[in-house]
């Protein structure tokens, strides 16, 4: 399956309010997208839909080989994918232990009632050890820092093999050093064998990686600009965006962005 996501001729309504209007979006496999947008411009909305808990309006929308309304269950299709986001992190028990968290992924439930088989036991502790989270996998969630949190997040959605990862602004509320460990974690994975597609949502260029290949640019719901990132995160682009003019400059493969 080459196409991972297509969204065309995509609008959305609720409430009496266009949402998202005329979306055009093709993700195939082997790239990795930046969703990216100043608050309240239509990505909360678009990752529901993409995650089936929204129908468009008008369009049609495939994920992951599943065409919406027609041949797809919207419980089956969300196994497939893995979200890291901070509407997640707010429904999880602060008591659990970090480890009971990234078991808990294999079912994707919030908290741990069945019963992990070795093989998940074992896959829990091997993504402990591969994002550097194994020294503190006994601790209660709610002890950890933020960055931690955020690991421990990733390991837990990266339980299920999703062929889709969702990274919803995870860099919030963090430092420079967090930060950059957490993007560390997402190249470190993004050379995985069977690697999944990832999609990073944003507001800060700075956060832009160079695995991240291309970039949609989304403004009060429309698609502003699309393609591949380093041709879309640019001074022009992001001026009109931001009704702004502002300066991009890129340097080993990461931009830079200030007010002119």
């Amino acid at each position: 399956m080459d196409t991972v996501i297509k969204l065309t001729d995509v609008s959305l309504k609720r409430d009496g309010h266009w949402l998202l209007r005329d979306i055009n979006w093709h993700i195939k496999k082997h790239e990795n997208w930046v969703l990216y947008g100043l608050n309240g411009a239509g990505k909360t909305a678009l990752l529901n839909m993409l995650c089936a808990y929204y129908f468009p309006t008008i369009g049609n929308v495939t994920v992951l080989g599943s065409v919406f309304g027609r041949d797809y269950l919207a419980e089956e299709l969300r196994k497939k994918i893995g979200i890291v986001s901070a509407r997640l992190q707010q429904k999880l028990y602060p008591a659990d232990t970090a480890y009971e968290i990234v078991l808990s992924g294999a079912f994707a439930s919030i908290g741990l009632y069945d019963k992990p088989t070795e093989a998940m036991r074992q896959k829990a502790i091997d993504l402990l050890k591969d994002l550097h989270c194994l020294e503190y996998a006994d601790r209660a969630y709610e002890t950890l820092s933020q960055g931690e949190r955020q690991r421990i997040l990733i390991a837990r959605a990266l339980m299920a093999n999703p062929e889709l990862l969702i990274l919803d602004e995870p860099t919030t509320g963090l430092d420079f050093l967090a930060r950059e460990r957490l993007l560390e974690a997402l190249t470190s994975i993004n050379r995985w064998e069977n690697a999944p597609t990832l999609l990073y949502v944003t507001h800060h260029v700075e956060e832009i990686l160079p695995i991240f290949t291309h970039t949609l640019l989304l403004k009060k719901g429309n698609v502003f600009a699309t393609g591949k990132t380093e041709d879309v995160i640019q001074t022009k682009n992001l001026s009109e965006l931001f009704d702004c003019e502002v300066i991009v400059k890129w340097e080993n493969g990461r931009a830079t962005l200030r007010k002119k």
